[in-house]
């Protein structure tokens, strides 16, 4: 019988818990944990998205503080701004909205920004710090299906694992996380030859390519758990990467989309700045 993963649920109980725990964290320090968002442009699913943080905060108790830039701001300006945020006592967290415009050097942006505030995970020294398998502020999205894998009590140690997809804010991170948590990992991108069999080998697989409906029958075995990371427009409709319908029954476990991983994103975005506040105040 397949279990339906329900990221929604899990999400929405790891925001209460942050938003009990911060009621009683004020109380202690006298302050609560603040995350400022930078939204570059008019890009209208960053505005969605940057929408759905503030109102996340809201929800936990933090201090929310948005900078909506102009399409035309510059990379220095916005490297000011991030500096800035930086210096300031008040803020645990700083996230950057990506895409970037064009005009904007995203690299150096990245880099600008405190290791111990990159609530997204991006900074080198926080990559680093993953892949030597250390603890760190992890990328939102990929912390998020390691939490679906805890809670579902789905055993990763010894288990063969696919990650279809090697981009640095999942795939990449995805992989790392795997194979910290002793799963054999096998990454699988555009120049991989016969993915199907590859992931026919997989206990796990992980889908992060961005291809509506890339995962088909062919590729699951049965029991296998499958991890849908892709959110695509299709005929007017969400889906994911994998053929839901089509691999249902193969599945141990499985994502739906909407409702998977996508709600545990912000969710960990949420979790990552409490967890920067505390070790900025001793507390971990």
């Amino acid at each position: 019988m397949t279990t339906i993963i329900d990221g929604k649920a899990l999400g929405q109980k790891i925001r209460s818990n942050i938003a009990g725990e911060v009621t009683l964290l004020k109380e202690k320090l006298g302050r609560k944990p603040g995350l400022s968002v930078v939204l570059v442009g008019d890009d209208a699913a960053s505005q969605v998205y940057v929408n759905m943080k503030e109102k996340a905060c809201i929800e936990a108790g933090f201090n929310s503080s948005i900078y909506r830039l102009g399409s035309n701001t510059t990379t220095d300006e916005l490297l000011n701004l991030i500096d800035d945020l930086n210096k300031n006592d008040n803020i645990d967290g700083i996230l950057v909205q990506l895409p970037l415009p064009e005009q904007i050097d995203e690299k150096k942006v990245l880099y600008k920004i405190d290791p111990s505030k990159d609530v997204d995970g991006f900074h080198p020294v926080n990559v680093g710090l993953l892949n030597i398998g250390e603890d760190t502020l992890f990328p939102c999205t990929p912390y998020g299906v390691m939490k679906i894998f805890e809670e579902y009590n789905i055993e990763l140690s010894g288990k063969n694992a696919v990650v279809i997809g090697r981009s640095n804010i999942v795939g990449k991170p995805m992989a790392a996380l795997l194979l910290k948590a002793n799963a054999t990992v096998t990454i699988c991108h555009s120049r991989t030859k016969d993915i199907p069999a590859l992931c026919r080998n997989a206990d796990i697989i992980v889908a992060a390519v961005g291809i509506p409906k890339f995962v088909t029958a062919d590729f699951v075995k049965d029991g296998a758990v499958v991890i849908d990371v892709g959110i695509n427009r299709l005929e007017g409709k969400l889906v994911g990467d994998v053929d839901y319908d089509g691999i249902f029954d193969k599945c141990s476990y499985i994502t739906p989309v909407p409702g998977g991983v996508g709600p545990m994103t912000i969710a960990m975005l949420m979790y990552n700045t409490l967890k920067s506040f505390k070790v900025r105040n001793n507390l971990l």
